[in-house]
């Protein structure tokens, strides 16, 4: 079992940035791919970001590119989703996921085995 807490979101204006966190406990955080998800009241939740275990690969959608940053430590267990030029339509509850298959990055929801209980951000414009 892998247990995910995110953190770091909350409200902000457009334009400005925040970083969030997800902290892993359990087992080896570092056999796990990991990948960040949001999910905007009243759609479906939608890929954002994904790492590779060693953290060698990355992997972004398109529209977040150029703005976040996904990035781990795997030292801390932790890993880290700065986002940066927040805009309006990048509001929405933001989940932490773990996956097995952990020498790629992972894009597919339903390839990830846990998942964290999400972390809300809202960007005023």
């Amino acid at each position: 079992q892998v247990h995910l807490v995110e953190s770091g979101g909350g409200l902000v204006q457009a334009g400005d940035s925040l970083r969030l966190s997800c902290a892993a406990s359990g087992r080896t955080f570092s056999i796990y791919a990991m990948g960040w998800f949001r999910q905007a009241a009243g759609k479906e939740r939608e890929f954002v970001a994904a790492i590779s275990s060693n953290g060698g690969s990355t992997y972004y959608a398109d529209s977040v590119k150029g703005r976040f940053t996904i990035s781990r430590d795997n030292a801390k267990n932790t890993v880290f989703l700065q986002m940066n030029s927040l805009k309006p339509e990048d509001a929405a509850v933001y989940y932490c996921a773990a996956s097995s298959l952990s020498t790629i990055v992972v894009l597919a929801a339903y390839e990830y085995d846990y998942w964290g209980q999400g972390t809300q951000v809202t960007v005023s414009s």
